[in-house]
């Protein structure tokens, strides 16, 4: 039988032995917080940014938290890179040339004349003809972690005047990115830089003729489709060259399981932009009832082709790394000229 006395000892030592096993009260580290901005505003933002920031706040469970800021929401676009550098924000989405890169990388950001014909040029120039090596190269060298890049739309004209002929361009005072509008000045483009979210009022108060910086996707989505009355259906790039940049500090004291959750959210939110951007631009063309269709005609933009042709001839002598870029998008166009359809229609 169990005396009082050995129960009680037994009990002294169960209750020893639990204290013992029990695990011990461990408290959760306080998150990883990020401030991110994009290039583009809260509209657009919610269909090319947020995904990814939505997708990795998910998955981080509590690691990390990324509060996202649209355009100018922090600073303007324009100084993107320098607020990057210096940690004022951690996480940047923009293309080289709207956030004043200082690296020679800035021309090919954004709209590229005629270096792209779709949306699935811009990762195949990356992951297979080198442009991710001298992207990464090359911010590695200023301070800032480059990620990612990828497509999306082309770069069209909407406009409140009619465009059927090159003549037509004559004039025209445009919201457009930098490399873009000093090529189109050739043709008598007068670019106008002035912040994202007051493009549409500038072209109500008739500062602006339009915008030279989109497709059809973005005319619908960010309201410009309803100041507007025409989309000329010849682009001077197939698709926008943009990145995912962090700061380079932030990206190396983030640990190894957060980095392949921030790069699985941002190769997802790519195949998201591809098919948006993909079927919104057809969809929109065949049924939108807010911009009417013009082209000119091919045996006319084949001038602006063949003007694009001597741009890169210029841009390759700026320097050893625009020399490599240019010849990449040289190597790729000879590529596809010679492929055919779908890839070219000549």
């Amino acid at each position: 039988m169990t005396t009082r006395r050995k129960f009680l000892a037994s009990a002294g030592l169960g209750t020893a032995a639990t204290a013992l096993a029990a695990p011990s009260i461990v408290r959760a580290q306080a998150p990883i917080k990020w401030r991110f901005q994009t290039y583009a505003g809260a509209a657009l933002g919610e269909e090319v940014t947020k995904p990814a920031i939505d997708y990795i706040n998910t998955a981080a469970n509590g690691e990390m938290e990324i509060e996202l800021f649209y355009a100018d929401q922090i600073v303007p676009t324009g100084e993107l890179f320098q607020a990057l550098q210096r940690g004022t924000i951690d996480g940047v989405h923009s293309d080289d040339d709207s956030m004043a890169s200082p690296t020679p990388l800035q021309r090919f950001g954004g709209y590229f004349p005629m270096a792209t014909k779709h949306i699935l040029d811009v990762p195949v120039l990356f992951n297979q003809y080198g442009l991710a090596d001298i992207w990464r190269e090359e911010y590695e060298k200023v301070g800032v972690t480059w990620l990612s890049a990828a497509g999306q739309d082309p770069c069209n004209f909407n406009t409140t005047k009619e465009i059927t002929s090159l003549a037509d361009l004559d004039g025209l005072r445009l919201y457009t990115f930098p490399t873009a509008g000093r090529f189109l000045s050739q043709f008598g483009v007068v670019p106008v830089s002035i912040p994202y979210e007051d493009a549409e009022v500038a072209v109500q108060t008739g500062e602006l003729d339009g915008m030279a910086w989109s497709g059809i996707t973005e005319d619908y989505t960010v309201g410009w489709a309803d100041v507007t009355d025409y989309f000329l259906t010849n682009n001077i790039s197939g698709a926008w060259i943009g990145s995912f940049f962090v700061n380079q500090q932030k990206w190396a004291d983030l640990p190894e399981h957060l980095k392949q959750i921030v790069m699985a959210g941002i190769e997802a939110s790519h195949t998201y932009r591809n098919q948006w951007y993909w079927g919104g631009e057809a969809r929109l063309r065949a049924q939108g009832d807010k911009l009417q269709l013009r082209s000119i005609p091919q045996s006319e933009w084949k001038e602006v082709e063949e003007a694009a042709l001597t741009f890169w001839d210029e841009i390759a002598q700026e320097g050893e790394v625009h020399q490599k870029v240019v010849q990449i998008f040289r190597d790729y166009n000879d590529v596809i000229s010679k492929a055919g359809p779908p890839y070219n229609f000549e």
